[in-house]
């Protein structure tokens, strides 16, 4: 045997075995240090997370398993690959009983401290052996994830992630922006390790920051093209009613060009109110076979997979009842829809709730979407347990920006002069400028 660079090195030994687990969304010379050295130590089985099993404690891999596999496998030093389908090791340490499992000193702490005991306790049951191996400076999976960020991405890596992500999360977290700059604050905004997953493109904010009334008055197309450019994550376009069936074609051609993952589209028919003013204001609803043929219609168009066109079926918000909602989500299921929203202006929750347990019996379903605006006491967690795949915080960022811009106008009325406001409301100058890339 023999030392180097601080590592134990001893000589290749195919009687022994070597788990290393990973995520290997981007390769970098720490990686390689890792699979170099526990290579001297015998058979190499590296168990590769799922894209499920990232996903549960950070963000969606850029590559999928298949991809990230792929790469593996042609790495010299590894003698195979195998799924390990949770953050816990321990399914996988009892399937192969390892003699060693190697990892990167940097797991004491964080979120892989309960898994880094997993695995001692695991390993002394066979007298196998923990090896850590020092941390690679200067390297950095976050910072060679945010400098790809930087660079941007493709149409068509944006828009294949929203289906990805509903497979490999228990809830999608979709957040709406109006602006370019709100779509900054979606992309970037963090709480630990929690993030939002997508970006919602909401008409009732959309015309709301430009004076207009929300009723499919303005072109959509400037903003979509704003957010496009300084954001990476999903987005999905509210479509309002869709318009005509036969102009619908051409709106889903031009998204799917553009990479937009979805677009929403609610079953009513005639100038659109927001929904939100429920039965106040005169809203017909469309028919189940006039819906489901704008549906096919806009499935038809489609040149390729990824592309979803999700139906948001409006009989709660005009009262039509749960038999007629669950009915309508049947028929727009079989004319082919890609996803399911429900939508209620109640704070009591009872009615989707409803809908919910009675969605988990259908034979065929879709993604369900959920959009908790008016019942916005009820958590993620239940959301999930109720069966919903997809939720989205709707028009927050534009009914917060509206009253703080308020009190910094009243501010400076009262005072005659900006330092008040400034002090009290505003970042500062410095911060606006390093905010955005290439402004200084």
């Amino acid at each position: 045997m023999e030392f180097g660079n601080g590592i134990l090195h001893l000589n290749n030994n195919m009687e022994k075995t070597i788990y290393v687990g990973m995520s290997a969304d981007l390769i970098h010379p720490g990686h390689m240090n890792i699979l170099k050295n526990s290579y001297k130590y015998g058979k190499v089985i590296v168990g590769l997370l799922t894209d499920k099993a990232i996903a549960s404690y950070k963000r969606l891999p850029a590559l999928t398993y298949e991809q990230r596999k792929e790469v593996i496998e042609g790495i010299k030093y590894v003698n195979s690959v195998v799924p390990q389908d949770t953050l816990d090791y321990t399914d996988n340490l009892y399937r192969y009983k390892p003699n060693y499992v190697l990892h990167g000193d940097d797991w004491k702490q964080g979120v892989q401290k309960n898994a880094r005991q997993k695995v001692i306790d695991a390993l002394s049951e066979w007298g196998g052996e923990l090896i850590e191996v020092p941390y690679t400076k200067g390297i950095s999976s976050t910072q060679l994830h945010n400098s790809l960020k930087e660079i941007g991405t493709t149409p068509e890596i944006r828009q294949k992630k929203l289906k990805r992500l509903i497979e490999n999360k228990p809830i999608v977290r979709v957040l709406e922006a109006h602006n370019g700059l709100t779509g900054i604050i979606a992309e970037n905004v963090s709480y630990g390790n929690d993030e939002f997953d997508g970006i919602w493109m909401s008409s009732l904010t959309d015309s709301t920051a430009k004076g207009k009334p929300d009723i499919e008055l303005i072109d959509r197309y400037g903003t979509l093209n704003d957010v496009l450019e300084v954001t990476t994550k999903p987005i999905i376009l509210d479509g309002d009613t869709g318009g005509k069936p036969e102009h619908f074609a051409f709106t889903v051609k031009t998204l799917e060009r553009l990479g937009v993952s979805a677009i929403i589209i609610e079953d009513k028919v005639g100038l659109k109110k927001n929904s939100l003013l429920g039965t106040d204001v005169k809203q017909t609803q469309d028919s189940i076979e006039g819906f489901s043929k704008k549906i096919k219609i806009g499935k038809s168009s489609l040149v390729g997979k990824d592309f979803m066109i999700i139906a948001r079926i409006e009989s709660l918000i005009l009262k039509a009842g749960l038999e007629d909602a669950l009915n309508r989500a049947k028929a727009y299921i079989d004319a082919g829809v890609d996803g399911i929203m429900i939508h209620s202006k109640e704070e009591d929750p009872t009615e989707i709730f409803n809908f919910c347990n009675e969605y988990k019996q259908f034979s065929k379903k879709a993604p369900l979407i959920v959009v908790p605006s008016s019942y916005n006491s009820v958590t993620e967690d239940i959301l999930i347990e109720k069966g919903a795949n997809v939720v989205i915080y709707a028009n927050h960022l534009l009914r917060s920006a509206y009253p703080a811009m308020v009190k910094t106008a009243e501010s400076i009325l009262k005072n005659k002069r900006s330092k008040e406001a400034s002090n009290d409301y505003c970042m500062s100058i410095k911060e606006i400028l390093n905010l955005i890339p290439g402004t200084k």
